[in-house]
């Protein structure tokens, strides 16, 4: 369903969220694109704005800040995963090779998170959630519909993910090259090696917004400065496109075949 009311199960998805250096200029762009609501927020948290589509959070965009004197973030798409207990999937986390790129941090009332890295060179988030589980509209125009795991190690991230997060990764019977993302049974998202992708592209985690049209929302963000990275294409799933935003952040737009719930 679209409005998620329920608590998402940990290891899934829950939230995306973009760190841009020119934040009201990545705010203004993907609200003009997708028809989100949402401003730069409060200093106490840096202006990260909670973007919204019709009221209800879909994903952040927060300013991209050099910390303890590194360098600033990447301009990247972050896809966050649910757990109930950021702490010891932490500890799990490092024990079966991933890094965390910062400690578990509490994010005022809301929740408690850390960014790490996996054992391939993945990039990825993990959302404790207090008074905020995650994203209330996924699956529809607008809003996140896939979170794709892209790895140099199938292998290897299938059994990092699963001992760390509780991630299985099942290898679809048309396509065993691609594999599903299930928790407790149930498909949360995909997963697939490089070969693909042109040479060089490091590992990653993808995401894909559901759009009405993909032609007429690539049209959109070119004229915006967007850059066409994968030109609009048919596939069993829908009509795909890849595209970046003026200040670099990468992400897919899909309209997706229409099917039937299982």
């Amino acid at each position: 369903m679209p409005v998620v009311s329920t608590p998402y199960p940990p290891g899934t998805p829950c939230w995306v969220d973009l760190m841009a250096p020119d934040l009201q200029a990545a705010i203004d762009f993907y609200r003009d694109l997708f028809g989100w609501q949402g401003e730069k927020g409060s200093e106490e948290f840096g202006g990260y704005a909670m973007m919204s589509l019709n009221g209800k959070p879909v994903a952040g965009i927060g300013p991209a800040m050099a910390v303890d004197g590194n360098p600033p973030p990447p301009t990247v798409w972050t896809t966050y995963l649910s757990t109930d207990d950021a702490d010891a999937t932490a500890t799990k986390v490092t024990a079966n090779g991933g890094t965390l790129l910062f400690p578990v941090m509490d994010v005022g009332t809301v929740g408690r998170m850390f960014p790490a890295v996996d054992p391939t060179g993945a990039v990825f988030g993990v959302w404790q959630p207090v008074d905020f589980g995650g994203a209330e509209i996924v699956n529809e125009a607008g809003a996140v519909i896939w979170n794709e795991l892209n790895t140099t190690d199938v292998k290897a991230a299938a059994a990092f993910y699963r001992a760390s997060l509780g991630i299985e990764f099942v290898p679809m019977p048309d396509m065993p090259e691609y594999h599903e993302l299930q928790v407790q049974g149930r498909t949360v998202g995909g997963a697939q090696g490089l070969g693909n992708f042109p040479p060089g592209t490091p590992a990653h985690w993808a995401t894909y917004f559901a759009v009405d049209d993909t032609d007429s929302v690539v049209d959109a963000a070119v004229r915006a400065d967007a850059t066409l990275l994968a030109p609009p294409a048919d596939t069993p799933v829908g009509r795909i496109a890849g595209l970046k935003d003026p200040q670099g952040g990468i992400f897919m737009v899909i309209k997706p075949k229409p099917f039937e719930a299982g």
